[in-house]
């Protein structure tokens, strides 16, 4: 039987990083994949939105350049080349995917789990005292009649045409990065979600402010509606306020949410499961059979990207800190999270300081000609610590970071305020202004 250190069973960002840190630590690695190396989020997810979102941005930034004395005759786009410039940096990556397991004995071969616990690969039985579940996940299938006929997410990015119009159930992360980049692009984009608010579980005033912000660049909401059906993938039926309505397109979108993809053999190894079918865990990542944990999407815990790579990290003894874990929306303009939202403070029954400063404020953000948006702070009253923090407006992604450093490190506003320099014009300076009020 072939032996290892360790055995992961998926190549995406938790299986690769993972096996990766585990070689450099001297580990003897064998992963596993099925499929292309880098897992969804190279090849199916966050990478190749992430294309498309960035040709928005730049159309939109050259679209609104008369705001900074540029004249623009026309501006259009060229989806044969935005998506080809995706397939290149998609397969530029999965080559640094592939150079940073040198170490790792990478097997492409479908996995199963036996008992023992082992792991099955063409016939071939293979054992590690530790094996590392970081399978992934699906696009969710949308439970209505006619749902089949609705395109998936993998669907959308395989299109080789701009729709003229979309119909997007679900108003969350993956909905509505697909709802910006199509609008930009000249799509006619309806959103309805089951929800009364886009971004179920981010704060409240950021969603409603995003949702504000791209109904006024033309895509229409509608919120706390029930889908029925789906006719022929382009009409929905759905419920709203009592009445049945429906809403037609060239297409329509399921975004309803991602299911895990779980190896053969978890019963017979005695892993559990959840109702929804997500790998039972402990706080670090041990499913229920002796030396098998579960990483990433596969247990349901945090289903991104960089929560994959930390829960890794934590499972190859690393001191990591999980509790604070920033998400990000790549809409334009950008929003971000990271910490308790207004309403996890409100339940907590704790005493909180909520600072909200515009971008306006800001003197790069009015330079720059980017200063819609908001940056919001929620401060522990009695410990001066910062809580939360939610952006919306240009470059929320990196502000985010610099807040949850700051969580994470356990500094409070009026050090972050007093004892730390911020660069000058930047927009970091927000996040200082913004602790310099709540403190």
């Amino acid at each position: 039987m072939p032996q290892a250190d360790l055995i992961i069973i998926g190549g995406g960002p938790g299986g690769y990083e993972t096996a990766a840190e585990a070689a450099a630590k001297g580990l003897k690695v064998i992963l596993f994949e099925r499929d292309r190396l880098g897992g969804t989020c190279l090849n199916r997810g966050c990478i190749p939105t992430k294309c498309l979102c960035a040709s928005a941005k730049r159309l939109n930034d050259i679209r609104h350049a008369d705001m900074l004395g540029i004249a623009v005759s026309e501006a259009s786009v060229d989806f044969t080349s935005v998506r080809k410039r995706l397939v290149e940096i998609t397969d530029t990556l999965r080559e640094g995917v592939e150079s940073v397991l040198k170490d790792v004995e990478v097997i492409k071969a479908e996995a199963s789990l036996a008992p023992g616990p082992a792991v099955v690969a063409d016939g071939i039985v293979y054992n590690a005292p530790e094996i590392i579940i970081a399978t992934g996940s699906r696009p969710a299938n949308l439970r209505v009649d006619g749902g089949e006929t609705a395109l998936s997410s993998d669907d959308v990015l395989a299109l080789e045409t701009i729709p003229e119009s979309m119909v997007i159930i679900g108003g969350g992360v993956i909905g509505l990065e697909f709802a910006s980049v199509f609008s930009s692009f000249g799509s006619k984009i309806t959103v309805v979600e089951y929800c009364k608010e886009i971004l179920p579980g981010f704060d409240r005033d950021i969603a409603k402010r995003l949702r504000s912000y791209l109904s006024r660049h033309g895509i229409d909401f509608i919120t706390g509606a029930e889908v029925q059906a789906v006719e022929n993938g382009k009409r929905v039926r759905y419920l709203h306020k009592g009445k049945e309505k429906s809403v037609e397109a060239e297409c329509v979108i399921s975004a309803v949410g991602r299911r895990p993809v779980v190896p053969d053999g978890l019963e017979a190894t005695g892993i559990a499961t959840d109702s929804r079918g997500f790998i039972v865990t402990d706080d670090r990542f041990r499913t229920t059979a002796p030396g098998v944990y579960a990483i990433g999407d596969v247990n349901g815990r945090c289903m991104l990207a960089h929560a994959a790579s930390a829960q890794g990290r934590t499972v190859l003894g690393e001191n990591v800190g999980l509790g604070i874990m920033p998400a990000v929306v790549f809409t334009d303009p950008e929003c971000a999270s990271a910490g308790i939202t207004s309403e996890k403070a409100d339940e907590t029954g704790r005493e909180y300081i909520t600072v909200k400063l515009p971008y306006g404020s800001n003197g790069k953000a009015l330079a720059s000609g980017e200063s819609d948006g908001i940056i919001k702070l929620i401060v522990d009253k009695e410990s001066g610590l910062i809580a939360g923090c939610h952006c919306l407006g240009a470059h929320a992604a990196d502000l985010i970071a610099d807040a949850s450093t700051a969580m994470n490190a356990g500094i409070t506003a009026r050090r972050l305020a007093s004892e730390f320099v911020h660069a000058h014009p930047t927009l970091s300076e927000l996040l200082a202004s913004a602790a310099a009020i709540a403190r």
